[in-house]
């Protein structure tokens, strides 16, 4: 989990992540959508190849580049226990807000 962080945590890689998710690219294509020398996208392609991210596959002379879904369904179990934990609060919070409000709302008995 810790090495999916590190090589999504490098802006330019992300960016690579969001452009394979729409669809497989070869280097040359992410290079040129994101501004990138291709070296520089070849060295960012290897670190999130390392990182378990991206698989390669050769076509004709082209290495074409698309997401392995396995690290992705991991780090979404992973956020699983955030979410849960945080919609519990919110939902013990929308139960205290709606207690607060009917309090408001009856009337004061005074004796």
């Amino acid at each position: 989990m810790n090495t999916t962080l590190t090589a999504l945590a490098e802006p330019n890689r992300l960016q690579i992540v969001e452009l394979l998710r729409d669809e497989p690219l070869s280097v040359g294509e992410i290079a040129e959508r994101l501004n990138l020398r291709q070296p520089q996208a070849s060295k960012h392609l290897k670190v999130l190849m390392e990182a378990g991210l991206v698989e390669v596959h050769p076509v004709a002379n082209r290495r074409i580049y698309k997401l392995r879904p396995q690290p992705f369904q991991e780090l979404d179990t992973w956020l699983d226990a955030f979410r849960r934990t945080w919609e519990e609060r919110f939902d013990r919070l929308d139960d205290y807000l709606r207690e607060l409000q009917e309090k408001d709302s009856k009337p004061d008995t005074q004796d």
